[in-house]
């Protein structure tokens, strides 16, 4: 009778379990039974190992796609893991969780602090079942007894540590050119020996925590990063607001709109009735475009509006990029490197974990992108001569010259042949050249007007760019500064030249400073080359605020499909 009562109950808990799992496709192999009541919870410890066999066969079987359709992290390391432990359950006992597994279960709920998705770690399935076996209910207790969802729960606990330790050190989205660590995947027994360790600890849920949190970057940008998304979080996770048109033509029904939208986030207060008044509306557009790092003109310009239509889940996925950048990143760099932050238009120079100068940069524009690299610098070069790249030279310069053959003396150009002569430009029929046919060089003079201005910091790449000076030092006060053909302008290179020489004993900064009163060509070889790394974070931790940048290149768009955001 007993039984019977439990084949009754037996769809009503197999639709709640299995409510948020994938149906099987028809390439799915042998399903796992979906479910074995004992009529004693003592023996569960006699019939789980048999249901952990079936669904590790089946996972293997199905191409490592589980049942709630998340992938496997690791097949082999979870059949190693549970080689170990005569395929029995780890994080349960006698139909009663361990504590570890209520810890486990935190993380993976909280995995989104971490700019993780839960959803990658079981978070649904795992909800549902331990919400039956947490319960009171007829189907708590027949839940409690089923050996096949304490198997599914086990493995599925066990997967989630696995897949998570690997995100935490080695990121979601895969390696790259410029992925820095050298490892990229733990081993099998690696995985399983961590797992292992943590669970036979004194106080096995807190070990979990500490094991996963010692394979997080030590990166003070990191935990800064990571730190500041929490109150984010907590101000904008349970608020829900409307979207602004783009385009309209009812200019009161917009301004009502866009209050109405402000109100949401509580970035207007519309206590005092006054709101519908257009200058009364600016401070609460300022107050969004300086929270989230816009130009605060207080007008809802295109961008703005598109930035007010961002759902929160939208900003999470950006932090979440950019906390997997971090951990592309080896353990520790070097002493002493150069970090340029693409977006944030920021270079940093790095001496014993201090920034010791930091300057504003002018980078690549969308169509000619700075490219992220590693290198090294090796060498400035005191008015450079600018060598034009052949694309600028046929796509922009060249029409220009057809159109005015002045132009080469206004921008103080000469044509260099291919024997590295000088050729004067009436000798040469511009009309016949073209992008097929180019023999010529064109190069521009040094001097306060040359494109590079009067220094030029070389480090080998295959893109030709370099780090430099600029004629147009008064574009540096723009707060949107993707404007060049792919090199990085800095405003303090004067700094930077001297910091780069600072303890070198050939050259010393009073004869450098000469050398440029003077208008001296030099160059000058950096006694020790330092580390250069072009990089692309769009979300930063700073003055413990969250800081977003715009995503110039697009660069986030594909980092969050890789990563599973959408």
């Amino acid at each position: 009778m007993k039984y019977r009562f439990f084949r009754d109950n037996q769809l009503r808990t197999a639709v709640a379990f299995f409510a948020l799992l994938s149906l099987f496709s028809c390439h799915r192999k042998r399903a796992p039974r979906e479910r074995e009541i004992v009529k004693d919870v003592r023996q569960l410890s006699e019939v789980v190992p048999e249901h952990i066999t079936e669904y590790l066969e089946f996972i293997a079987d199905n191409e490592n796609i589980m049942e709630d359709s998340v992938r496997a992290q690791d097949p082999a390391a979870l059949t190693y893991f549970y080689q170990q432990t005569g395929n029995g359950a780890v994080w349960s006992s006698n139909g009663v969780l361990n504590p570890a597994a209520d810890s486990m279960f935190f993380f993976i709920d909280h995995a989104d602090e971490s700019g993780l998705r839960p959803a990658d770690y079981h978070a649904a399935a795992l909800k549902t079942a331990l919400g039956l076996i947490k319960g009171d209910s007829e189907d708590g207790e027949a839940a409690r007894k089923d050996a096949s969802l304490w198997a599914r729960v086990d493995v599925m606990m066990t997967d989630a540590f696995m897949k998570m330790a690997s995100h935490l050190r080695f990121g979601v989205a895969p390696k790259d050119s410029i992925t820095l660590r050298k490892d990229s995947i733990f081993t099998d027994t690696l995985l399983s020996d961590m797992l292992r360790t943590a669970l036979m600890q004194d106080n096995p849920g807190a070990a979990i925590g500490e094991a996963l949190g010692e394979l997080e970057p030590t990166y003070e940008g990191y935990r800064q990063l990571k730190a500041q998304l929490r109150p984010f979080k907590a101000k904008y996770a349970a608020m829900h607001w409307d979207s602004l048109p783009l385009s309209y033509t009812d200019t009161p029904a917009f301004r009502q709109q866009l209050i109405n939208r402000l109100v949401q986030t509580g970035h207007l207060d519309t206590a005092g009735g006054h709101s519908t008044d257009t200058a009364l509306l600016k401070p609460g557009i300022r107050l969004f475009q300086r929270e989230f790092n816009m130009y605060d003109d207080g007008l809802a310009g295109k961008k703005t509006i598109q930035a007010l239509n961002r759902s929160y889940t939208d900003w999470l996925a950006q932090v979440a990029v950019n906390l997997d950048r971090w951990r592309k990143l080896p353990d520790s760099l070097p002493d002493r490197y150069i970090f340029v932050n693409i977006p944030a238009y920021r270079m940093e120079l790095w001496d014993s974990g201090q920034v010791v100068l930091e300057s504003r940069v002018i980078v690549g524009a969308p169509r000619t992108r700075t490219p992220l690299l590693n290198s090294r610098m090796t060498n400035f070069v005191m008015y450079p001569y600018w060598r034009v790249p052949f694309s600028i030279a046929v796509k922009e310069m060249l029409p220009a010259i057809r159109k005015d053959r002045e132009y080469l003396v206004k921008k103080n150009l000469e044509v260099i042949g291919k024997s590295g002569e000088a050729v004067h430009p009436d000798s040469i029929n511009w009309d016949k050249l073209s992008k097929n046919y180019f023999p010529y060089v064109l190069r521009q003079m040094d001097g306060v007007e040359n494109s590079l201005g009067i220094m030029k910091f070389n480090f080998m790449n295959k893109y030709s760019v370099y780090l430099h000076d600029t004629n147009s030092r008064g574009l540096f006060k723009n707060a949107y500064r993707a404007l060049s053909h792919g090199c990085v302008r800095v405003q303090q290179w004067d700094s930077l030249a001297m910091y780069l020489i600072k303890d070198d004993s050939r050259h010393s900064r009073d004869s450098v400073r000469a050398w440029l009163a003077r208008g001296e060509k030099k160059q000058i070889d950096i006694q020790r080359s330092i580390p250069i790394y072009l990089r692309y974070f769009t979300a930063e931790g700073r003055n413990d605020k969250l800081v977003f940048h715009e995503d110039i290149y697009g660069e986030d768009k594909v980092l969050k499909k890789l990563m599973g955001w959408k």
